[in-house]
């Protein structure tokens, strides 16, 4: 039975293509004649073959059409890009103003409201013009059957299939009568409106891949398709019959698409669509005269995404990477630039501006240095990430090979991500370590020896046994130094402290602490974590990653130790106005509350205590500050550090590509025998997040830092504003938050011989 009805669908198509190639062959009033009876039966014969118009896989679904989607700032407002494969945004055919829908009623398909998808005066018509007068080749085609074309065009591009695009426009009996068949089933499945709905959704109206309506309606006069008047209605309507050369915007086309424009008008007068008076009112309007041209109509992807475009990159890599948004790759990269997503990030706009106002203050993109500056702002217990800040261009041409101000690599982010291999993040690691004191049941009160010399297997625990190496630590102003509680070792940032530290704890401690506050390798593969030979000196930071990682691991700190992973996006929303699933931020206690506070106690005690390194870290208004410094073997400049509640921050400055000495180098126009985390990232930090902050009037709250107890040695710590820090070494129980301004203090004087030979020795920390 199956197949007698295949074989009764294929003579009935055949029986169907005779009628037409009968047409077109035939002359005169007689090919006409006989002609009419085939074509008064194509709908019966239509209403026969299979009614599904899932033809050939290709969904022909009037409200199923490729859509452009856009990103927003968290304001939910504020648009960053747009993505799509054809330039449209869907609007039901309410929306749509009636001169609109007239215009192309009058113009395309008179008889569009009296056909049942074929015109077959229209098909006759075109006929005689073409066939008998030897006119111009005219089509005949209804509008259902301009849908249907635009859809197969659509489908074969998606595929890049040329030779599908080719048969989908050929100008060939069988591409007519194929588009027959489909447009009959068509008006059966769908109402007049829906197609016509479909139709002005569909069709290209200008250069550049734009389509639908209300593209051109904002592209040509910048309003909204509802308020198209009859004037802008026609001059849009004659576009499609040659997007290319009736494009208004294009000054040389503007004669020949005023001509259009005057077609449609009288056409629309002939319908009785306007009066007489509307007619001629229109069409003496100079078309120039009539445009409001918005050239960002048409502007694609990160690249015009300005100072967002680092941002925007990064979001669209979380759509591209994650299976929230499709099984593969291909399907992924089809929904962002066909779905009609409106994607709302996490990226605050003032972050994001100040960052990258931050980075190029602090060395211009064209700094004869080279230098580059590279920052992440998060906020603490949400994962959101704010913005990026960048002394660099982002762009994605060709044109960013020839010019080193131009990139589309984020070195803000993992490799995966779309940046680099990550900056050694130098004594930023530091308060890691504390972290992993503390989870063994130690006081930060607790005095620690230094020794000069330490063979690898020092660190040993169970997944880690050591080399034969040894390591002998330095700090920068030169030698081992003395005893000093913890608490004294990263106000000063001792590297001699960190090593006889791990030296009681081992090394598995703080990497186990590292991964549970979020640090993790910037590059692709990277497996030093899951190594047994890991080298001492990672204590100090001689490991990579990305600012981003180290901006979240202070988050950490920040958000009494919940641990978040990196989002950028909120919420996502596809066509149909359903809510997407989108990565989570996994959000989890991860270390104790106790811990971080007093991480944190220790980390503002090195900014406001007069031998603390961080102090140049202090932020305007008294706000509390929450800092460390760090410089790694002269090739990185590190600050990281947060506010509670309201943001974390990381940045490093140096040569991303390249381990290039900052020694004796002029930056900015200042020069330095030695540079020092506090001289250049730290002015940064302190730029982006006192203007942040200001811009966003966040509160000044300086209850967070409260060290507990039990890491005390037991002792409570006075909050007293006005007590003193210790001198030495040793922990004093008094807590001071004075601002020191002593200029002469910010940095140790170290021996230049000495610094050259930690360099040797493989030190990579200068104590900034």
């Amino acid at each position: 039975m199956p197949q007698m009805k295949n074989n009764l669908t294929a003579r009935r198509v055949i029986a169907l293509l005779l009628t037409y190639v009968t047409l077109c062959i035939a002359g005169g009033v007689v090919g006409g004649m006989f002609f009419i009876p085939g074509v008064l039966g194509l709908n019966g014969m239509a209403r026969t073959v299979a009614p599904s118009l899932k033809t050939e896989d290709i969904d022909f679904d009037v409200t199923s059409l490729p859509q452009k989607s856009t990103i927003y700032a968290s304001d939910g407002k504020t648009v960053i890009a747009s993505f799509y494969a054809q330039n449209r945004t869907v609007v039901p055919l309410r929306q749509v103003s009636q001169p609109m829908q007239q215009a192309v009623v009058a113009r395309e398909d008179r008889r569009f409201f009296e056909h049942s998808g074929v015109d077959m005066q229209g098909v006759l018509r075109a006929f005689v013009q073409t066939f008998i007068k030897h006119g111009d080749t005219q089509g005949g085609s209804s509008l259902t059957q301009q849908y249907v074309k635009n859809v197969l065009l659509i489908e074969a591009k998606e595929k890049n299939d040329p030779i599908a695009e080719y048969h989908a426009s050929e100008d060939t009996i069988a591409r007519k009568v194929r588009e027959m068949l489909i447009a009959v089933q068509m008006e059966k499945q769908y109402s007049k409106a829906e197609i016509l709905q479909g139709y002005l959704n569909i069709a290209q109206f200008g250069r550049n891949n734009l389509y639908g309506v209300e593209t051109a309606a904002k592209r040509y006069f910048n309003v909204s398709a509802a308020d198209l008047n009859i004037g802008q209605a026609a001059t849009i309507a004659a576009i499609t019959k040659n997007p290319a050369r009736y494009d208004p915007s294009v000054a040389q086309n503007q004669p020949e698409a005023q001509k259009q424009r005057n077609i449609v008008l009288d056409l629309m007068l002939q319908q009785h669509f306007i009066s007489q008076g509307d007619h001629d009112k229109f069409r003496a309007q100079p078309i120039a005269s009539t445009l409001n041209l918005q050239d960002n109509s048409t502007q694609v992807g990160c690249q015009v995404a300005g100072d967002a475009g680092f941002f925007c990159d990064f979001a669209t890599k979380q759509i591209l990477n994650s299976k929230e948004f499709g099984k593969t790759a291909k399907d992924r990269t089809k929904l962002l630039n066909e779905g009609g997503l409106s994607i709302y990030t996490t990226m605050d706009v003032h972050a994001n501006a100040d960052a990258m106002q931050a980075a190029r203050d602090t060395i211009p993109p064209n700094d004869p240095s080279g230098f580059e500056v590279s920052m992440a702002a998060v906020k603490p217990g949400t994962g959101e990430v704010l913005g990026f800040g960048l002394n660099r261009t982002y762009d994605p041409t060709d044109a960013a090979k020839s010019d080193p101000t131009r990139t589309a690599v984020n070195y803000a982010v993992d490799q995966k991500d779309g940046g680099g291999s990550g900056w050694e993040v130098g004594s930023t690691w530091k308060p890691i370590n504390m972290i992993a004191w503390m989870q063994q049941g130690r006081s930060i009160t607790d005095v620690v020896h230094p020794k000069g010399f330490y063979p690898r297997h020092s660190f040993a625990c169970p997944g880690y046994t050591g080399t034969d190496n040894g390591w002998s630590p330095k700090n920068s102003e030169g030698g081992v130094g003395g005893a000093e509680s913890v608490l004294d070792g990263l106000v000063h940032s001792h590297n001699t402290t960190q090593a006889a530290m791990a030296d009681q704890i081992g090394m598995c401690p703080i990497v186990d602490a590292a991964k549970t506050v979020g640090y993790h390798q910037a590059s692709i593969g990277d497996k030093l974590f899951t190594s047994k030979n890991w080298p001492g000196p990672m204590i100090i930071g001689t490991v990579a990653a990305s600012p981003l990682t180290m901006a979240n691991v202070y988050a950490t700190i920040a958000a009494n130790g919940v641990e978040c992973t990196p989002i950028a996006l909120k919420k996502v929303v596809n066509k149909q106005g359903k809510s997407l699933k989108v990565p989570s931020a996994n959000c989890h206690q991860a270390i104790d509350p106790a811990i971080a506070q007093t991480t944190a106690y220790a980390m503002n005690q090195g900014v406001v205590r007069s031998d603390g390194q961080a102090k140049k870290a202090q932020l305007d208004n008294g706000r509390k500050t929450f800092a460390k410094t760090g410089t790694n073997e002269q090739t990185r400049m590190l600050t990281s550090g947060f506010i509670p509640n309201q943001v974390a921050t990381f940045v490093s400055v140096g040569n991303a590509e390249y381990n290039v000495s900052f020694s004796g180098r002029t930056i900015n126009g200042q020069s330095h025998s030695y540079w020092y985390g506090a001289d250049i990232a730290t002015p940064a930090w302190t730029e982006f997040m006192n203007k942040y902050l200001a811009d966003i009037n966040a509160p000044i709250d300086n209850s967070y830092g409260n060290p507990d107890p039990k890491f005390m040695g037991g002792a409570n710590v006075s909050a007293d504003a006005n007590s003193q820090p210790s001198s030495g070494n040793g922990y004093s129980h008094r807590r001071t938050y004075q601002r020191t301004e002593t200029q002469n203090e910010d940095q140790p004087q170290a021996d230049p011989q000495v610094e050259q030979q930690d360099l040797d020795a493989g030190q990579t920390d200068d104590g900034q």
